[in-house]
């Protein structure tokens, strides 16, 4: 029995094309372990975008911890999806922050997180921590059940 089904890469557009590019785009697959929790987590040292006052460049060490719920994220496309802002001017707060939204749209997982730790500019370092969780769905009232 296949773990990872054909039906699994239907959607997935940017894995395996030959040539890559910056994207916006983040491409997601089925969790089939949706009765377990666990944490997903993907780093990057390789980050970058630009002050928006000087245009130089920032870099910074990117930490994504989640909980799936019904997705997954393709590594790939995050790849590419980072990779798009390396020519965006923003400010590391609002970067870190839309890089979460990004992911709660794509995802809707229980939790997520991102971390950015900014390298040292200005001899100043920056860490910004942004956090999702999903709200839970209210309990039946035993009123509700049949005996």
């Amino acid at each position: 029995m296949a773990i990872t089904k054909p039906e699994d890469l239907k959607g997935l557009s940017l894995l395996g094309a030959k040539k890559s590019a910056p994207a916006r785009r983040l491409e997601v697959f089925p969790n089939h372990h949706r009765g377990r929790r666990y944490t997903v987590s993907l780093q990057t040292r390789e980050f970058t975008c630009l002050c928006p006052a000087t245009g130089q460049p920032d870099f910074a060490e990117l930490t994504i911890r989640y909980v799936p719920d019904r997705w997954i994220l393709e590594s790939k496309s995050l790849k590419l999806y980072l990779w798009s802002f390396r020519d965006q001017g923003a400010f590391h707060e609002h970067v870190v922050n839309a890089i979460l939204d990004d992911l709660v749209r794509a995802l809707d997982p229980h939790r997520i997180e991102v971390v950015g730790n900014f390298h040292v500019r200005g001899g100043i370092s920056i860490t910004v921590e942004a956090a999702h969780e999903k709200k839970a769905r209210a309990p039946r009232r035993p009123a509700d059940r049949k005996r």
